[in-house]
């Protein structure tokens, strides 16, 4: 091996070809995230707006109150209509799970005891939430977060 100078163009072409690959490799990755995700969640914002608004007040309208317990490895899911008197919807489900992960998630197979839905689940002490969607009798979508917290049984 020679020992040449390093003079100050074979230092320019080293740093030229160290940022060409770092910007070709940043156009490739951008054009692939672009292309597998466009960003475009609906295709009109306005519409899906006044669609939500619609949905919300039907919702509203029904009157319904969500009560979540656990107790004796059981879910309680307590559905009230503005009267007080328990609720049975024309479909119930949820997913379970904790905020921040979907390791635990799950579907109870709630079942209507006659004041309640009930499903048997094994949850951990702690903070959880169920992804509440229900169909009214009329047919009116029914879709809520509801927060349970699990004590400890100690």
């Amino acid at each position: 091996m020679t020992d040449k100078p390093l003079t100050g163009r074979t230092v320019a072409t080293i740093a030229v070809s160290a940022f060409g690959v770092i910007i070709a490799v940043n156009l490739f990755m951008a054009s692939q995230a672009i292309g597998t995700f466009p960003g475009v969640e609906t295709r009109n914002s306005y519409g899906a707006s006044q669609r939500f608004d619609a949905d919300r007040a039907a919702q509203e309208a029904l009157g319904w109150d969500i009560a979540l317990g656990y107790a004796q490895g059981q879910v309680r899911l307590a559905i009230t209509g503005p009267d007080g008197r328990p609720v049975q919807p024309q479909s119930v489900t949820g997913t379970l799970g904790r905020a921040t992960t979907v390791t635990s998630d799950m579907t109870p197979a709630f079942v209507f005891d006659g004041t309640a839905f009930v499903a048997p689940a094994e949850l951990a002490p702690g903070n959880w939430n169920l992804r509440l969607d229900a169909v009214a009798a009329d047919g009116t979508p029914f879709r809520q977060r509801v927060i349970l917290h699990v004590d400890d049984p100690a």
